[in-house]
């Protein structure tokens, strides 16, 4: 793997958040546009497979493919493939169009389907586009999830090698200028403290690390339960939640002392369970990748606060 660059987060133009389903990738996009609109950066968020997760993260109603201003400073879109070729069109091949594409459509999913990387360019390049043109300080992208990134954010280079000459071969080249910078873009991936996701997250960074010219910025590790004892107060905890002890104890306290002893017990195992989890994570990483912790929620649903929440953690190492 090749040695990671040090340029910060918020000070790069593109950032992609992808990781594994349910580790709250979503949530990390949002949080990470929502502080970077706060220190005052105009900046764009923008969700990738129109699931509604943004809309969901940000508590408003639906979003389109048009960016609409969530708060000062901070936008929101859904990236919408017709759309974004209905710009294209305009934008480059100088083509006005008025209403739905209709058979061009048709045509062009018929095509996007025969050729692998079509549809993932009109969307990168959107997003390329906006970088370039200075539209925004930072484009967020709520990105496909780990199985899918790799082919999204290689498309331009997939796409380069098909076409050799004309006017798509040369839209691509300043794509790959773009996504090849890593002053300017970047990928983060988020997981979770758990075997299967860590694992994946390896093996992810080396994908993209090798197979797309794309830099890996920074791991997320989301939901970190925090420590609950210090190493004397574990010694205590040690002591009385020990056999010998928890009769006493239940004794003088009555037996639920033994619920609350289980709950300390499974709380106190799912943390040095993180930790080691943790530890192989950045054992597995290129040397000096930044791992960055957000704390566990303990919320029942996601939504504004629990966007919030990661944002100031976010914030506070960032």
């Amino acid at each position: 793997m090749t040695a990671p660059t040090t340029t910060p987060l918020l000070q790069r133009q593109l950032l992609f958040v992808t990781g594994k389903g349910g580790t709250g990738k979503s949530t990390v996009a949002a949080a990470l546009a929502e502080l970077a609109a706060a220190r005052g950066l105009r900046t764009l968020v923008c969700e990738m497979d129109a699931k509604g997760a943004l809309a969901n993260a940000f508590e408003v109603g639906e979003l389109g493919f048009a960016p609409r201003e969530l708060r000062p400073g901070l936008f929101a879109m859904v990236m919408n493939t017709e759309d974004s070729l209905r710009e294209y069109l305009r934008l480059f091949v100088r083509i006005p169009l008025i209403g739905r594409l209709g058979p061009l459509a048709h045509t062009f999913d018929f095509v996007a389907d025969a050729a692998p990387g079509v549809k993932e360019i009109l969307a990168v390049g959107k997003l390329c586009y906006e970088v370039r043109e200075r539209h925004y300080d930072l484009v967020v992208v709520d990105a496909e999830a780990s199985g899918h990134i790799v082919a999204q954010i290689d498309a331009p280079r997939a796409i380069r090698e098909l076409v050799h000459v004309g006017m798509v071969r040369e839209q691509t080249e300043w794509m790959l200028a773009i996504l090849a910078d890593p002053a300017r873009t970047g990928v983060v991936v988020v997981t979770t403290p758990e075997e299967m996701p860590v694992t994946e997250t390896v093996e992810l960074v080396r994908s993209v690390q090798q197979s797309t010219p794309v830099d890996v910025a920074a791991v997320v590790a989301n939901r970190m339960l925090p420590r609950w004892f210090d190493g004397a107060e574990q010694e205590v905890f040690d002591l009385v939640a020990s056999p010998a002890a928890e009769p006493a104890l239940a004794e003088l306290a009555g037996a639920k002392v033994t619920t609350v002893l289980q709950a300390a017990r499974l709380a106190s195992a799912r943390r040095v369970g993180a930790e080691q989890h943790l530890a192989r994570l950045r054992e597995q990483l290129p040397a000096g990748m930044a791992v960055v912790e957000v704390p566990e929620m303990f919320s029942r649903s996601g939504g504004r606060r629990v966007v919030s929440l990661a944002g100031e953690a976010l914030g506070r190492v960032l």
